[in-house]
C-alpha cells in the first residue's frame, strides 16, 4: 500500500468500532450464568418444539369433528395423539440439547460483549442469591393472585365483548353462537 492509503486508513480508524476480545476471566462467569439460566433455555426450546404440534392438534380437532365419521373419531384421535407424542418425544429433547449447545455462542457472546467482568460476577451472584431464588419460587403465586384479581376486575367489561365477538363470528360463519 502506498503512504497516502495508509494515512487515509489511519484517519478513518476512529470511526470503525473495535471489538475487543473478551477476557479469559469472563468465560467461566458466562458459563456459570448460562448454567443458572438453563431451565429457562430448556423451557424456551421446549415451547418452540411443542408449538407446531399444538397447531397440528388444533387443526386435527377441527377436521376430526367435521370430516371423520363418528364411529372412527376415537380411534383416529388416539392415533393422532400417538403420532404427536412420538414427535414430541423425538423433537423436544433434540431442540433442548441444541439450544444448550448454541447458548454459549449466542447468549454467551452477547453477555461477554455487553457486560464487564465485574458486572458478570454481580449478575451470577444475583442469580444464585437466596432472595432471588425465593422470588422466583413465588412467581407462580404472585401471577395467580394478579390473574384472579384481574379476572374479577375486568370480567364485567370483557365478558360482554367476548359474547359479542362470538356472535359476530358465528354470524359470519352462518352458525349459531356458542351457548345460544
Amino acid at each position: 500500500m502506498n503512504r497516502k492509503t495508509l494515512i487515509a486508513l489511519a484517519l478513518c480508524l476512529p470511526f470503525f468500532p473495535v471489538h475487543a476480545q473478551p477476557s479469559a476471566a469472563k468465560k467461566p462467569l458466562v458459563a456459570r450464568i448460562l448454567k443458572l439460566q438453563q431451565p429457562g433455555i430448556d423451557a424456551m426450546a421446549s415451547a418452540m418444539a411443542e408449538r407446531p404440534a399444538l397447531a397440528v392438534i388444533d387443526r386435527a380437532d377441527q377436521v376430526l369433528a367435521s370430516n371423520v365419521a363418528a364411529d372412527k373419531r376415537e380411534a383416529t384421535g388416539k392415533a393422532i395423539q400417538a403420532d404427536v407424542k412420538k414427535y414430541l418425544d423425538e423433537t423436544v429433547p433434540f431442540v433442548r440439547d441444541r439450544a444448550v449447545k448454541l447458548a454459549p455462542t449466542t447468549i454467551g457472546a452477547v453477555l461477554e460483549d455487553k457486560f464487564s467482568e465485574a458486572e458478570l460476577k454481580q449478575l451470577a451472584d444475583f442469580l444464585e442469591s437466596p432472595v432471588y431464588n425465593k422470588y422466583q419460587q413465588l412467581g407462580g403465586d404472585m401471577q395467580k393472585a394478579l390473574l384472579e384479581k384481574l379476572l374479577a376486575d375486568t370480567k364485567g367489561t370483557v365478558e360482554p365483548k367476548i359474547n359479542a365477538l362470538d356472535q359476530t363470528v358465528a354470524r359470519r360463519l352462518g352458525v349459531t353462537a356458542p351457548g345460544k
